[in-house]
């Protein structure tokens, strides 16, 4: 039976991924962490709710070898163990050398389109290393990928994502969105690569299902960024942004980036956790629907300028499930030996909005297309 190693899997995503995965007979799972602990834990509920067999291991993601791998005989390993803005490929690399695949969560646009530097020791494993397997680049791709037939190009692609208020992050994943805010970096605007800055301007997207209503977004940096250009040449305008759905923690944020950029403060990260408790004593507000979206404008294929919008909803705090699921989809396609393709890429063209729609179908999702 094939065994799948989820680093992080006690955390946000790990969790929901170990779980997702538990799900097929044909798998089985290995949770592992820095925590002997909260791996244990974990483990002990997923067998008793799951009533599978399941493992558990304590390892350190910066220390990571490809003998530790061997010993617990993984040919996957998913890596949900972030901020991925200052990691470099150890574990990517360990997972190559032990002969097994390599997945990862990641969300940090330099991580995931440098790594392609492993494609060539990849191919010589025999091995799958894909990084970027979550909401973008890997959905948002599959979207577009199934949106575009209707367009004979497209010029402007807009999209987003805001979890509900009821989500609640782990340190890292506060510390990657904190650490963009206010800071400078590049996206295609009017043909051409312009600086633009992390949580600004503010933007409003009005949802189509009116559970969502309407909710504040600002420009967030990502990998997508770098890959769309090159995939969808025809492009003009890219805008990827992120929001929260309470609009009073949106402008805080908002107002945070105004001090950033002004050089006021220089390390935005460092209020992660202070943020996460008022996040928390606060968490009557809102809701547990997250809701992501996109939009592409261009020339239809039918001639004439056409505009599509697919919107997809999360309820009963389901949404969490969504970051995880492209690396779920991978995980089980090697497993089965069904996903043939080798080397080292970022999650684009992986999997197509059908395989993701049939994963998520038993979730409280709705999608909308207009």
């Amino acid at each position: 039976m094939p065994r799948v190693l989820v680093l992080g899997g006690y955390g946000v995503f790990g969790s929901r991924a170990a779980e997702r995965l538990l799900r097929d007979s044909s798998i089985e799972v290995v949770i592992a962490g820095r925590s002997k602990t909260q791996a244990a834990l974990t483990t002990e509920r997923f067998a008793t709710e799951l009533k599978r067999r399941i493992s558990s291991a304590q390892l350190d993601a910066t220390l990571l070898s490809a003998d530790d791998l061997r010993r617990l005989g993984v040919s996957v390993v998913i890596n949900t163990v972030g901020p991925y803005q200052a990691q470099n490929y150890r574990v990517a690399e360990a997972a190559i050398a032990a002969g097994a695949h390599y997945v990862d969560l990641a969300d940090a646009r330099a991580f995931v389109t440098g790594i392609t530097a492993l494609d060539a020791a990849a191919k010589r494993a025999g091995v799958l290393v894909v990084s970027g397997a979550s909401s973008v680049p890997a959905l948002a791709a599959a979207v577009i990928d199934d949106l575009l037939p209707r367009f004979k190009s497209i010029d402007t692609l807009t999209y987003g994502v805001s979890p509900g208020n009821s989500f609640d992050p782990g340190v890292a994943t506060v510390q990657s969105i904190i650490a963009g805010v206010g800071r400078p970096f590049t996206s295609l605007i009017s043909g051409r690569m312009q600086v633009v800055h992390g949580w600004q301007p503010l933007a409003r997207h009005h949802f189509a299902d009116t559970e969502l209503g309407t909710r504040l977004f600002g420009a967030c940096d990502v990998p997508d960024l770098d890959l769309f250009p090159v995939r969808y040449p025809t492009l003009e305008t890219q805008r990827f942004l992120a929001g929260v759905e309470v609009k009073a923690f949106h402008l805080g944020l908002y107002a945070l980036s105004w001090l950033v950029r002004l050089g006021l403060i220089r390390n935005a990260s460092r209020f992660a956790q202070p943020l996460m408790r008022v996040k928390r004593h606060l968490s009557f507000l809102g809701s547990d629907r997250g809701a992501m979206f996109v939009e592409l404008q261009g020339e239809a294929a039918a001639g004439g300028t056409l505009t599509l919008s697919w919107e997809l909803a999360a309820y009963r705090g389901h949404g969490p499930y969504l970051p995880a699921t492209p690396a779920v989809i991978l995980a089980k396609g090697l497993a089965a030996g069904t996903l043939t393709e080798r080397g080292a890429m970022p999650c684009v063209g992986l999997m197509t909005r059908a395989d993701i729609t049939a994963e998520i179908a038993d979730l409280d999702f709705k999608q909308t297309e207009y």
